[in-house]
């Protein structure tokens, strides 16, 4: 769901702050902040890699993505927008015309019922507007939680929340930012310690410093940029 925005010397920015980080007086704010920091210097700009030009376009975009890679997304949006341009097209589109432009992603017949659904009520009851607040979003079909964060940090740049996906819920487990396993109950967690201003950049930082960086598969940790605040790289 996200680009790299740029590289940094990033020997620079480990020299910059060898603070003792696994001491336990260091606060969970006091560590995050620093991760803040660091991961600014290597993703100045940080942004959704989905691509789209309103928030309806994102909202069935995100709904698209899950379980599917962006990259396989963005291939196929451009032929599903031009298509269906406004919330009335979707819900009045037939699910297996939507299906059929969407067929590539996992669970396609799913999605565009999703699709489909979440676009009639948002003609029935929003005037055809995606809401623009969590409440909302979150009741429209084959949206959670994670796809509202996404629509409202994205097109609407508000931060109700924080994106978990799963490099978030992993490397905020494993940097030691929270010991919750459900998605909801780790996005409170992080909430509690991330700034309020930093809520939608911090979800795309840690994503992109995931995929980079950290994958969960085995890696390298040569130049990570958070290499003494983990636990696999004591400093």
């Amino acid at each position: 769901m996200y680009k790299i925005a740029s590289s940094v010397a990033l020997g620079d920015l480990l020299a910059m702050t060898r603070e003792v980080l696994y001491n336990t007086n260091v606060t969970k704010e006091e560590k995050v902040k620093e991760i803040i920091k660091r991961l600014r210097k290597v993703y100045p700009h940080p942004k959704t890699a989905l691509n789209f030009s309103t928030p309806l376009d994102l909202l069935v975009a995100t709904i698209m993505s899950a379980q599917t890679t962006d990259k396989l997304v963005n291939t196929l949006t451009p032929a599903l927008f031009a298509k269906y341009k406004t919330a009335k097209d979707y819900a009045d589109a037939p699910v297996e015309d939507i299906t059929k432009l969407i067929s590539k992603v996992n669970f396609a017949n799913n999605k565009a019922k999703n699709i489909k659904a979440a676009a009639q009520i948002i003609v029935e009851k929003h005037e055809g507007k995606v809401p623009d607040n969590m409440e909302e979003l979150d009741a429209l079909p084959g949206v959670a939680r994670k796809t509202a964060n996404v629509v409202l940090g994205n097109a609407y740049h508000k931060a109700e929340g924080i994106v978990v996906d799963t490099h978030v819920m992993r490397l905020s487990q494993k940097l030691g930012l929270t010991d919750k396993k459900d998605p909801e109950k780790i996005e409170q967690d992080l909430m509690q310690i991330v700034p309020k201003e930093d809520w939608i950049d911090f979800a795309h930082m840690l994503i992109l410093f995931g995929r980079e960086y950290c994958p969960a598969r085995p890696h390298k940790c040569d130049d990570c940029p958070l290499s003494d605040l983990c636990p696999d790289q004591k400093v």
